[in-house]
């Protein structure tokens, strides 16, 4: 019998090959086909503008200690200078009394329209880990990881008058643990603290180079868009941003799922040695 010619030409991957293989990088790009990540985060920048907002504005105007209102607060998520955070907060501030004429069942209905974008960064997290959707009975969930982002929110504005080391660090720290407790709450423990870290540390250095790609490109957008389109123009921008804020949510915990999955410590099984699923 002839032998078997090895190498390129017999059909050998090359060097090149074997590290794509080995990097599992199609992998990924195919798990974000299957999730529809940018439909997601259309999704997600969809809901944080019509039912999160409304329930963040009137918080903000709640607010005993008055910093600065929804506006304010946007401004500072988006890491705008002080001319584009004017814009924003011409368009962006509530009435005045938008506290006293909302009713305790508006302030409800506010609250449950918000608990819908809870479900819908579950759905995604279960997506991305294989997992069933969960029974209608845990909205709970949902709403109790909406309560924390409030408050993980409303942190964020209480440390701008921190030092700027000092408030990275604490923003970073406490950004975090926000986004690690909150994939393993809205699956009900069912992945281990330890597989979801990666996603959470992912997700915050997404939020992070999110932040200054706004304070770069977005911040001549409001300006020129406000002078151009008005107020459309000022929350096209906004959308976009948020559009980017979902995109880095799923695409997160996505990526840290796949450095769990294929670049993770492994066990071995018999002979071989597989990953730890």
């Amino acid at each position: 019998m002839r032998r078997r010619r090895t190498g390129a030409a017999g059909g050998r991957p090359g060097p090149l090959h074997r590290a794509w293989r080995r990097l599992a990088a199609y992998a990924l790009i195919r798990q974000a086909r299957d999730l529809e990540l940018m439909h997601r985060a259309l999704g997600f920048a969809t809901l944080a503008l019509v039912t999160l907002a409304p329930l963040l504005i009137v918080v903000a105007a709640a607010d005993p200690l008055r910093r600065g209102g929804f506006a304010s607060w946007l401004a500072d998520g988006m890491g705008l200078p002080q001319r584009s955070a004017e814009v924003l907060t011409d368009i962006f501030s509530p009435p005045p009394k938008v506290v006293g004429s909302t009713s305790v069942l508006g302030g409800i209905t506010l609250a449950l329209f918000g608990v819908a974008l809870g479900g819908s960064v579950q759905n995604g997290y279960e997506r991305i880990w294989g997992l069933p959707p969960g029974a209608w009975h845990r909205v709970w969930r949902q709403a109790v990881w909406l309560v924390a982002l409030t408050a993980y929110l409303y942190q964020e504005v209480l440390t701008r008058g921190l030092p700027g080391g000092v408030r990275i660090a604490l923003s970073t720290t406490t950004g975090t643990a926000f986004l690690w407790w909150g994939q393993h709450f809205l699956l009900g423990g069912q992945v281990t603290w330890r597989r979801l870290l990666p996603g959470a540390l992912s997700t915050m250095a997404g939020l992070v180079g999110l932040r200054a790609f706004s304070h770069y490109v977005f911040t001549p957008l409001i300006v020129t868009n406000a002078i151009s389109y008005g107020a459309v123009g000022i929350v096209l921008v906004v959308e976009s941003w948020l559009i980017g804020v979902g995109f880095v949510f799923h695409g997160g915990a996505l990526f840290g799922h796949w450095l769990v999955h294929h670049h993770g410590p492994a066990r071995k099984h018999g002979h071989r040695w597989v990953r730890v699923r």
